[in-house]
């Protein structure tokens, strides 16, 4: 990182009251300064941002492009691959990362492990050797079936900037009874600006007056003088299926939202339950006023095709979500009028079908996505807008009559 200093010589002006001893002093004092800052600290940065299984093992995968995941925010821990059958992984695998400039990382990259009893963790540390980082890396297969989705299953976690700050993080439980994170929001983003905050003061949290057990709230708030200074003066609460990318909050915040996850069914409905009060002022993304517009909640899946015709991944976020070429079929709540008692909802997907062979090798994704505000993404919306969601069903082609 390159360092300039400019130096305000009207310090000088009255030359004539300083002694030439406390001239020489401050002279020495403003070079120490300025030799000092050109000497480039060691990188104190200790992130993955990219891992890739060895070619040898192409033959578990169903396509290339699972092979390598690339975009590995820094708010990510869990790096997961999915193969064709987790009983046929080899016990010596060899997983190649790509670390930020300087970092090193425990066991070393490129070396083989055994993922055959779960996940292995690795450390990395920055060049400065001042800060770590811990990483579990596994292998899944694509056994877990999203029906039923309760929101019962959560945890806190910490926030990297603000250690004093807390959010929920959603997850969800495979055949297999682990844990899978499927579940994204934008609750990282927000803890950058808030320090001290529990759970249930940002965004998305977990509400344990749920429709049954705990449930979902999301709630749409104010970014504060930070975010308005950015353009992002308000944060909607939202709740997706696929990854948050914290690394692009502020460079672009469309490309935060990374899409979807593979499915071996095509979707055909999703139902569930919700309750909804809109804030009472609506404001544009210049934090203007907006007279005679009351805010909406959203909430829409959408499943594509995850690979073009040359075999590379095709992503979804929040740039083209609903445009890209690659989409397959999608649905959307066409409305969630104010209600403040539980009120069932339902969606059913319109497009073509899918191809049955693509399926079975997980050439679709799926994603599900739920917003306090449904301008969120361009940053309208209003303040205090409330959506609850649970008891969520999804039903898939096959299963209809």
């Amino acid at each position: 990182m390159a360092f300039s200093v400019s130096i305000n010589l009207s310090i000088f002006a009255d030359i004539k009251y300083l002694t030439m001893k406390k001239l020489i002093a401050i002279l020495a004092i403003l070079l120490a300064f300025v030799s000092c800052i050109k000497d480039e600290p060691r990188n104190s940065e200790c992130d993955i941002l990219s891992a890739e299984v060895d070619e040898s093992l192409a033959e578990h995968f169903h396509n290339a492009s699972q092979m390598k995941i690339s975009d590995i925010a820094s708010n990510e821990r869990r790096i997961v691959f999915v193969v064709r059958s987790t009983a046929s992984l080899p016990a010596a695998v060899k997983v190649s990362f790509t670390l930020t400039e300087g970092a090193t990382i425990v066991p070393e990259s490129g070396s083989a492990q055994d993922f055959t009893h779960g996940p292995v963790k690795y450390t990395v540390t920055s060049e400065d050797g001042k800060w770590h980082r811990e990483y579990e890396v596994l292998f899944k297969d694509p056994s877990l079936v999203l029906d039923k989705l309760g929101f019962e299953h959560f945890e806190e976690e910490t926030s990297q900037i603000q250690s004093t700050t807390r959010y929920h993080v959603f997850y969800e439980m495979d055949d297999s009874d682990s844990p899978r994170n499927i579940w994204a929001s934008g609750n990282a983003g927000v803890a950058m600006m808030n320090s001290e905050w529990t759970p249930e003061k940002f965004p998305t949290y977990a509400t344990s007056e749920g429709y049954k057990g705990y449930g979902l709230c999301l709630n749409t708030q104010s970014a504060g003088s930070l975010g308005a200074l950015f353009g992002k003066p308000i944060a909607a609460g939202n709740l997706f299926i696929g990854r948050f990318i914290l690394d692009k909050v502020m460079s672009n915040p469309l490309e935060t939202t990374d899409f979807g996850t593979p499915v071996i069914k095509e979707p055909a409905s999703v139902s569930g339950w919700y309750k909804y009060a809109p804030g009472p002022v609506f404001t544009n993304k210049d934090n203007k006023v907006v007279e005679g517009r009351t805010d909406e909640a959203n909430i829409y899946g959408v499943f594509w095709r995850n690979t073009d015709e040359e075999g590379n991944e095709v992503k979804l976020d929040g740039s083209n979500v609903f445009t890209s070429p690659y989409i397959i079929r999608k649905a959307q709540v066409e409305s969630l009028p104010a209600t403040d008692s539980w009120t069932r909802f339902e969606m059913t997907f319109d497009g073509e079908r899918a191809d049955a062979g693509i399926l079975a090798g997980l050439g679709y994704s799926f994603t599900l996505v739920f917003s306090s505000s449904k301008g969120g993404d361009a940053f309208e919306g209003a303040v205090g807008s409330t959506l609850y969601v649970d008891e969520v069903e999804i039903k898939y082609m096959e299963d209809q009559p």
